[in-house]
């Protein structure tokens, strides 16, 4: 997912029934210093709030509240009487006091022993796996989703920005946040309802959607893939919880006791059921955790109402606030069942009060549970690109009579809002910018031109590289797609090219064609599992900036026909041809070798005729689209990638016979509260002799900048290989140790640290074959390996990574690197 999108989304994009009381403020102590984590509510109902970092909050109620009570534990609890139903900015002073009689009290760090609350959570915690659905070998429900977004923050300069000049009708719509308090616009809605099926003994899920509509942005793909991505699955009870690619511990955690502090505050009956309610906070900043409070029953421990904030210096960015409300509804005496789940997140550039942004809120609904009904292995199979039409085009007949819940004035107003500005020319000006910046395309009718991030480049042989590009684009979902791209070196006076096309011959197996030609100019050896992907990345040109010498590169013209086809959903086979010749591009660099071990014919020109088989393995990989191509959801994905490449001597003149298999796998890995951890491994071996052109280059790095499974400290051809083995092991704290260093928290800074190597040879009769290049050649066969050590989120958008060479040291060599990479991430 495009995380500059994002950004500019938040920037660029363009109520419910009032409520009777409203009321904020900040609660401070004597010293007027905030306190945060103080409990703010209507006496009497289960209607309250958690106060912020900064002391602040905002509470709203439906009814007439007249008694706003405040408490956090060392202070004495106040109760303010309300004369009006709107109260704001109000300031609240809370007296510490030693003690209260026969009530212990718990100020900062409460105790891990003793501790009533703590004695309850160990009860939830030997109950979660049989709670909810979990005591049903199968379940089956209905499920209800509302996704919104809205603009927020709106204040009467923001109405009169430039920017809105005839659109000022959409601020009619602005209303306020029942959660934050803050003004809103909203501009863009999804509906969707589903069939959920599943069963707890084969650990299979299914969520079949019936009905899909949507407002705004609705063919966007990178847009719905933001939303899919944005909004995972989760379960309370689990040790962490995912948003965003990061593992929030959950305050139901086994290590709750060591992130949080926990208090019994209060007991009543809810919906005939005696429930206790703990208030929980973080005992340290900076850490991915929570504040809120949660009620619990006393014999089933099951959670009946929980609320989690995110607490503002958690290490997130681009996130101002996250706000997690779930209910459960009582089934019989021992089955409660989560009935109603929401989240409010709010996407802003920074953390200040007055910054406005982006809320985005999800609303999710269960009814109708059905139990124990057994279906066969085969309805769970998903399918490969499934796509049901029907379920996009359901009347408004059909949404009146099957939404659980009724829009209110404002969501409706979306439609009708979204619909008036599609025909506004401001606005699909401001749309187009958007689309242009995320996608890198600039669409005119049904071309793309681009991408227009790759216009510029620069390498030794070209001087200045100028290419531009362009491909069809009639939507999201076409069947076929024809790309090229034309570019010309200032220095060598040469025009190269490249183009191609795909046509998805079967959507229900994603049967494809494609193929193409390219001539252009390549650094070979910047990847050991190369694909023939003819409009692949062009390493030669892919940065402005090297160190050292990058000329050692190679006129490549490429020539391929493929047939791919998806029987098994993320499970892909290929099969293809290619045609390729390989001459040096630098008069310095020669790729000549004997044409055969006798060393009898020198030849600089490589013409090569390859067969290859594919398996590409990738579960749970999220997509979006239908189509010849689709778009991968943001999320880390388990990849296995097989290769068989035959070459095919004689065929087309074609120079050399050999065979060559290649493994490449990644498992990325959520390590608890610790980061997550990427191994990567790589294998392959070449049977019978080949040319430098067609050997495995240890891929090396001459950049300033970090690329994937590339070695930071090595130069490109200072290692070749006919048989490797490499791994990777890449480890992201997420700021986990910074976090625990005072002087450092508020920076947010992240760590990372890793180690990578690779193990080679080369045969004789390849060293041999080659020596006509000149080159020294040099394996790997005393395992060269570095390490590296790195600092991100600088600034949100930057890391610098420090490199060394653990082997293979020497005084011409590169030690040491520093290497940078820009980035938007959460």
């Amino acid at each position: 997912m495009n995380k500059v999108l994002l950004a500019l989304f938040t920037l660029l994009s363009l109520n419910t029934l009032l409520a009777q009381t409203k009321v904020s403020g900040i609660v401070v102590d004597q010293k007027n210093k905030p306190v945060a984590y103080a409990t703010v509510g209507f006496p009497g109902t289960s209607e309250g709030v958690i106060t912020n970092d900064d002391g602040r909050f905002y509470l709203e109620s439906n009814e007439s509240r007249k008694v706003l009570q405040i408490s956090f534990y060392g202070y004495e609890t106040v109760e303010i009487q309300l004369d009006k139903a709107v109260n704001y900015d109000m300031n609240i002073v809370l007296k510490s006091v030693e003690e209260l009689q026969e009530v212990k009290l718990y100020s900062g760090k409460t105790s891990k022993k003793n501790n009533p609350a703590i004695d309850i959570l160990r009860k939830i915690w030997a109950r979660k796996r049989k709670n909810g659905l979990r005591m049903f070998k199968q379940y089956q429900m209905d499920k209800y989703e509302k996704v919104e977004f809205d603009m927020n923050t709106i204040d009467s300069a923001f109405m009169k920005s430039r920017i809105f000049k005839g659109m000022e009708f959409i601020f009619n719509s602005v209303d306020t946040s029942k959660i934050t308090g803050k003004t809103y616009l909203p501009i863009f809605i999804n509906e969707a309802i589903s069939k959920v099926y599943g069963d707890n003994t084969k650990s299979k899920v299914k969520d079949e959607l019936i009905a899909n509509k949507n407002s705004g942005f609705s063919t966007n793909q990178q847009i719905i893939a933001f939303i899919k991505d944005l909004y995972n699955e989760y379960d309370i009870y689990e040790n962490y919880l995912k948003f965003y690619d990061k593992a929030f511990t959950s305050p139901l955690s086994r290590t709750g006791i060591d992130v949080y502090n926990y208090v019994l505050a209060d007991s009543a009956f809810i919906d005939k059921k005696w429930c206790y309610n703990i208030v929980y906070y973080p005992r340290r900043k900076n850490e991915l955790t929570f504040k809120g409070d949660f009620w619990v029953n006393d014999t089933t421990w099951a959670i009946k109402d929980i609320n989690m904030q995110v607490v503002k210096s958690a290490n997130i960015n681009w996130v101002k606030e996250i706000y997690i409300e779930q209910q459960f509804d009582v089934l019989n005496d021992s089955v409660f069942l989560l009935t109603r789940d929401y989240m409010l997140t709010d996407f802003a550039l920074n953390k200040k009060e007055k910054s406005k942004g982006v809320y985005g809120k999800r609303t999710t609904m269960y009814q109708n549970h059905v139990f124990n009904r057994e279906l066969p292995d085969e309805f769970y199979k998903e399918k490969v690109n499934y796509y049901n039409e029907e379920a996009y085009n359901r009347s408004d007949e059909f949404w009146e009579e099957n939404r659980f819940e009724e829009l209110n004035k404002d969501e409706k107003g979306i439609y009708k809002m979204l619909d008036t500005l599609k025909t506004n020319k401001k606005f699909k000006q401001l749309y187009d910018l958007v689309a242009i910046l995320g996608s890198g395309y600039i669409q005119k009718g049904n071309i793309d031109f681009g991408p227009i991030f790759s216009t510029l480049g620069y390498n030794e042989v070209e001087g200045i590289r100028l290419r531009f590009g362009g491909r069809t684009y009639f939507g999201p979902n076409d069947r076929w797609r024809i790309q090229a791209y034309g570019a010309y070196g200032f220095s060598d006076n040469k025009f190269k090219y490249g183009v191609s096309g795909k046509y998805l011959i079967d959507p229900k197996s994603r049967l494809i064609i494609q193929g193409g030609n390219r001539r252009d100019i390549e650094q070979i050896g910047a990847s050991l599992t190369t694909t023939n992907d003819i409009l692949g990345r062009s390493f030669a040109s892919s940065a402005l900036f090297v160190s050292g010498n990058n000329g050692n590169l190679t006129n490549i013209n490429l020539t391929n026909l493929s047939f791919e086809i998806e029987p098994i959903k993320n499970l892909t086979f290929s099969a293809g041809y290619s045609f390729r010749t390989l001459v040096s591009a630098n008069e310095t660099f020669s790729l000549a070798y004997y044409t055969d071990l006798n060393r009898t014919q020198i030849k600089e020109r490589t013409t090569q005729s390859e067969a290859n088989v594919l398996l590409d393995y990738t579960p749970r990989r999220k997509t979006v689209g239908y189509g010849v191509e689709r778009s991968i959801v943001d999320s880390p994905f388990t990849r296995v990638f097989v290769n068989y490449t035959q070459g095919l001597k004689g065929v087309m003149n074609s120079d050399f016979e050999y065979q060559r298999i290649q493994l490449y796998a990644k498992q990325p890995m959520n390590i608890g509260g610790i980061g997550r951890l990427d191994v990567i491994t790589e294998l392959g071996k070449t049977y019978g002799y080949v040319p430098l052109g067609l050997m495995s280059i240890v891929p090396g790095n001459q950049t300033y900048f970090t690329i994937e499974n590339t070695f930071n400290c090595l130069d490109f051809y200072e290692f070749q290989a006919d048989t490797y083995a490499t791994f990777q092991l890449q480890h992201n704290f997420g700021g986990r140790i910074f976090s625990r260093i005072p002087f450092m928290r508020k920076l947010n800074w992240r760590e990372t640290v890793g180690i990578k190597g690779v193990y080679g040879t080369i045969s004789q009769d390849n060293r041999v074959i080659n020596e006509p290049s000149g080159l020294i050649y040099q394996a790997p066969e005393d395992l060269y390996w570095e390490y590296n050590a790195g600092i991100g989120n600088i600034f949100k958008v930057f890391r610098i990574e420090f490199a060394w060479r653990g082997s293979y040291i020497a005084p011409g060599s590169t030690n040491f690197a520093i290497k940078g990479a820009f980035g938007f991430y959460f």
